[in-house]
């Protein structure tokens, strides 16, 4: 057996969506955290767009890629428990995550020398949302363990 099977890691009926999955929150929380800065310096708000961006972009692949794991993995069979809350904290999470990305850019567009403090809102509602979502994938994969 090989150390690391690449063929088996990228063909595997699961595995792409535990992999895009992070792509979407580490961004958004970067581009919250860019944001957050009491700065008005235009290189934070290029990467805060940039991170909301990406992580809006790879929202899309990671919800398509957990439902094809879904019925893959469970044959389509009805959610329950973890699995059920995982499904609509990852569905909210991406709601939000785009809703803020759209929210940024309005505001930039509208009011380019600031940021209005309306966006904070969904953003600080999306994080702990996103971590919660984080945290039961974690249970679902093995990783966290419940006390």
């Amino acid at each position: 057996m090989k150390l690391f099977d690449v063929k088996a890691a990228f063909l595997a009926k699961h595995a792409q969506h535990v992999v895009l999955m992070h792509f979407p929150l580490a961004l958004f929380v970067a581009g919250v955290v860019f944001l957050a800065q009491k700065t008005k310096e235009r290189g934070l708000l290029e990467a805060a767009s940039y991170n909301l961006l990406g992580a809006a972009i790879f929202a899309l692949p990671a919800v398509v890629t957990g439902i094809l794991a879904w019925q893959f993995q469970l044959e389509g069979h009805k959610l329950k428990g973890i699995l059920l809350m995982y499904l609509a904290l990852g569905s909210t999470s991406t709601i939000l995550i785009w809703m803020a990305w759209a929210l940024h850019v309005r505001a930039r567009r509208q009011l380019p020398e600031g940021l209005p403090v309306f966006r904070l809102g969904p953003e600080t509602a999306a994080v702990p949302i996103i971590g919660l979502t984080r945290h039961l994938s974690g249970l679902l994969s093995g990783v966290s363990v419940p006390s």
